[in-house]
């Protein structure tokens, strides 16, 4: 549902924000990187991991999988899973870079246990961070060919899920390196929730603007606006509101590019489908 007042706002900032382009940070070379350009502020964005379909109209935001192709017309960003394998590379990752798996005490590869298709990525030394660097890395060039604006790399907090065997520093650092890449290729690159990590992620990693699903239902978006001010965009699922979507709206914390999607972020025309925006 769209505030009146929000959206007009929205309009002019967005058209703004469109138009101005960051020059590029000093890379971990201390060469400058390539111009990028940010997404706009008080947008409306269509999440789009799901399906790749034609956006609703008055879309002027919208993230695809790097496998995807982009919306014309719009501000695209390629969503790339930097910190844990995508399912349909299992066989890749266990036949030919078992090495860069993390595995537990006996061996055993350790799995995200939301999503038991995917394994954790071993960012714990600094030679495998740059061998997994390398592999990302030509994900997020591929999202560069493709005429993406931006990456948003996902799974930032995967050393939750590690058994110990990672530290944030160990996940920061790596971070950092599919940072560097992503603005050398003209990319702006977006912190994937971990809200707790933004001031590191925003100083240490040079992430431009922050991805967040659910911070509303966890109380946790002034952490991301605090750091990263405006250029914050939130996802929040039908299936597990903080009260209603209109309460979600009218919270003064609220990002002003928040979406409501359906937890499978199916397609128009399919089952559960769901879109509204503040």
């Amino acid at each position: 549902m769209t505030s009146p007042a929000r959206a007009l706002a929205g309009t002019a900032l967005a058209a703004v924000a469109l138009a101005a382009c960051v020059a590029g940070p000093l890379t971990s070379s201390g060469q400058a990187a390539a111009a990028f350009e940010l997404p706009p502020v008080n947008a409306v964005l269509d999440y789009q991991l799901g399906a790749a379909y034609t956006p609703p109209q008055g879309v002027n935001l919208v993230t695809r999988d790097s496998t995807a192709t982009t919306a014309p017309g719009i501000y695209n960003i390629c969503y790339v899973n930097g910190f844990q394998t995508q399912p349909g590379d299992r066989n890749v990752w266990l036949n030919q870079r078992g090495h860069l798996i993390l595995k537990d005490s006996s061996g055993k590869p350790i799995i995200d246990p939301n999503w038991p298709d995917e394994f954790l990525l071993d960012t714990s030394t600094s030679a495998k961070r740059t061998e997994l660097a390398g592999i990302i890395g030509g994900t997020i060039d591929q999202c560069a060919t493709k005429g993406f604006k931006a990456v948003e790399v996902d799974n930032l907090d995967s050393y939750l899920r590690s058994k110990g065997k990672l530290s944030v520093s160990n996940n920061l650092a790596y971070a950092k390196l599919l940072a560097d890449r992503s603005h050398n290729r003209g990319l702006a690159i977006g912190q994937k929730n971990s809200a707790e990590q933004a001031a590191r992620g925003r100083s240490e990693v040079g992430f431009d603007f922050a991805v967040s699903e659910e911070c509303h239902r966890w109380e946790e978006c002034s952490s991301y606006s605090d750091v990263y001010n405006e250029h914050v965009m939130d996802i929040e699922y039908t299936d597990d509101l903080r009260g209603t979507f209109e309460d979600v709206c009218n919270d003064p914390d609220t990002p002003a590019t928040t979406t409501l999607r359906d937890r499978y972020l199916v397609g128009p025309g399919q089952s559960g489908y769901a879109f509204d925006h503040c």
